[in-house]
């Protein structure tokens, strides 16, 4: 007899509702979320088939649990039964999703190898690592106007900008610039590593051969696109990364509103920086007289997006056909 599980998946805890081939409710459960805790559940059952939401805790159940089941990731945007639900509590989520995943209707994500998801942690924490930099940053920026302070002729931040910061003898600007000083380190040693893996890694080579994508911004494509073979045309990676138009139609009337922002926004957040690079140092690529002919018209925020659909569209063939970039 096969068993749907339902597992609504929280920091300190999982939901579980157990189903039968008939749909009968054979369990209900609150499961602290331990190894231990978990295996000792499931061991009663055998290749169970489980439907786990997608969360920030997600990853370490589903290793722990595919090993000896079927395991679904489910997408909490696109299960409407939940993202919906008039009523929500953890039983009604976790049954709700063995129901669906019986019926066959679970909207599933994809799940990546160990060997994207450890990419993705790499180029994700460098990201993290620059935002707390900036932060900081503007922390000191703050601290300089509050006291009327004004730094002029040197570039922020340079060895001559921070001297004369230290001059200030001001014990928060000292605490601020400290960690400035740590964090460029960490920033230093992570771009080293990632430098390093992307020269090593085959897709990464290809998508350093387009103008604009350097070592950082080919590995964090990779690492958030994943196998482009999952996409059976250019458009629907389009779609993966939010850069398609939201439609709406109804009467025979068809609207194209903003783009939809679904998917990685890391990967949109890079598509655009490459894209930038790529017209200011390719002024008379295809992409950059598309950009400059479209911002003419409608402004560079449209512009920047539809030009960035264009360079998803080149990385697409790049991938899928595996040869490099040739203008």
């Amino acid at each position: 007899m096969r068993m749907f599980i339902g597992l609504d998946v929280h920091k300190n805890f999982l939901q579980a509702a157990v189903l039968d081939d008939e749909g009968q409710l054979l369990k209900q459960e609150r499961i602290p979320n331990s190894k231990d805790e978990t295996i000792n559940f499931f061991q009663e059952f055998n290749k169970a088939k489980i439907a786990i939401e997608s969360s920030s805790t997600w990853y370490p159940i589903y290793q722990l649990l595919s090993e000896k089941h079927e395991v679904t990731l489910s997408n909490p945007t696109r299960t409407k039964a939940i993202a919906q639900a008039k009523v929500k509590t953890d039983k009604i989520d976790a049954l709700t999703l063995a129901k669906l995943l019986r019926g066959g209707f679970i909207a599933e994500s994809y799940i990546p190898p160990r060997k994207i998801m450890d990419l993705r942690e790499l180029v994700r924490y460098r990201a993290s690592l620059v935002r707390l930099r900036t932060m900081v940053k503007n922390r000191i920026h703050a601290q300089l106007l509050m006291h009327g302070i004004r730094i002029q002729d040197v570039y922020p931040f340079t060895k001559t900008y921070n001297e004369k910061l230290q001059a200030l003898e001001d014990y928060k600007i000292h605490g601020y610039l400290n960690i400035l000083e740590s964090l460029n380190i960490q920033i230093t040693e992570t771009s080293k590593r990632i430098k390093q893996t992307a020269e090593e890694d085959e897709t990464s080579k290809l998508l350093m051969t387009i103008p604009g994508i350097g070592y950082y911004s080919a590995l964090l494509i990779t690492s958030e696109i994943g196998d482009v073979n999952r996409f059976p045309d250019s458009a629907h990676l389009c779609s993966y990364a939010g850069l398609t138009p939201s439609t709406h139609s109804s009467g025979g009337v068809t609207y194209h509103g903003r783009i939809t922002k679904t998917g990685s926004r890391y990967l949109r957040w890079i598509l655009t920086e490459c894209t930038r690079t790529h017209i200011r140092h390719n002024p008379n690529s295809t992409i950059t007289r598309f950009y400059h002919k479209l911002a003419a018209r409608k402004g560079d925020g449209k512009a920047i997006v539809a030009a960035s659909t264009k360079l998803l569209k080149i990385i697409f063939w790049v991938l899928k056909e595996k040869r490099p970039y040739h203008s």
